[in-house]
């Protein structure tokens, strides 16, 4: 696990570059909704960013920081950029969001788009990043990005002590953080991890899969997509933070938008979403309070209204 004083020392480093979001209750789930989609760049991926390259020396920043990314992380990465003074390149696939390239460029970060799939744009930025000197800031695998994320779990403590905490999973960086908070803080709290059925790999691995074996398909939720990179860190810590491990389908993921924006007038990304999702897809039994981590809401306009429409005519 991530120590929790290394969380807490982050959370004191990196707060002053955050804003605080939202942690709403839903009387019709009976659910706690933590609206990190309200983060500054519109995710919670800042918080890991940020810790990574405040931790940076000067001539590590002057050489530059190389990442892969869906999108959020890319952003997350180009604010911290801008902060410390350092150039950035960001590595994505090339059928990334559309939205999120352009703000990762507005970001000021060089991005480069990679044939295929995130896993390739990941290999790309990893060699581009071994070839030059230069740092490479995983969005996952990554003891500071994880330590990040884990503020978040570290603010969830406030106030009252939640029972079951569920949380979106990608390549396992926030999980690793808010699941080590979590365990520390009180172990009784189930740590729920959620993940798209449509880019299962950590929920395989959890459940005594073989990863390698996973067929990938399109999602709602392309932030959570693409394989972990071997040996990634996240995978022990996974094992060692998580209670249980639920897959949710596009149809829920997409109900999910839907919800948030009905009940919540709240705007979310597929990757954002599964969390909730989860809850809403019924059928299971939590203890409460319960808190659903709604991590991002970068969503193209287009693709959001048409799941919106499409949700509501079902």
């Amino acid at each position: 696990m991530i120590p929790l004083a290394d969380i807490q020392a982050t959370a004191a480093r990196i707060a002053p570059h955050l804003r605080p979001t939202p942690l709403t209750h839903d009387p019709t789930l009976d659910l706690w909704i933590r609206w990190e989609n309200q983060q500054i760049t519109g995710s919670f991926k800042p918080r890991g960013a940020l810790n990574a390259l405040l931790a940076l020396a000067p001539a590590e920043l002057a050489r530059g920081i190389v990442a892969c990314s869906a999108g959020n992380h890319g952003q997350g990465v180009a604010l911290a950029a801008g902060l410390v003074g350092a150039p950035a390149t960001v590595y994505a696939a090339e059928h990334a969001s559309p939205l999120k390239i352009a703000r990762m460029r507005e970001l000021k970060a060089e991005v480069v788009l990679v044939p295929g799939d995130y896993a390739a744009a990941e290999s790309a930025a990893l060699r581009a990043a071994a070839a030059s000197s230069r740092r490479f800031v995983s969005p996952y695998n990554d003891r500071w990005v994880m330590a990040g994320a884990g503020t978040l779990g570290l603010e969830l403590g406030r106030g009252f002590t939640p029972r079951t905490v569920f949380v979106p999973v990608g390549g396992g960086g926030l999980l690793a953080g808010v699941g080590s908070a979590l365990r520390q803080l009180d172990p009784t709290i189930r740590v729920i991890a959620v993940q798209s059925e449509a880019s299962p790999y950590l929920h395989v691995e959890f459940h005594g899969g073989d990863m390698a074996r996973v067929i990938e398909s399109p999602s709602l939720a392309d932030g959570l997509a693409g394989a972990v990179e071997p040996g990634s860190e996240t995978v022990p810590i996974l094992h060692q933070v998580a209670d249980d491990f639920l897959l949710v389908t596009e149809d829920e993921i997409g109900t999910a938008i839907a919800y948030a924006h009905a009940r919540h007038g709240q705007v979310l990304e597929g990757a954002g979403a599964v969390a909730l999702a989860a809850v809403l897809g019924g059928g299971l039994s939590f203890a409460r309070p319960a808190i659903a981590l709604a991590t991002g809401g970068n969503i193209d306009p287009d693709k959001w209204s048409a799941v919106v429409r499409a949700t509501d005519h079902r």
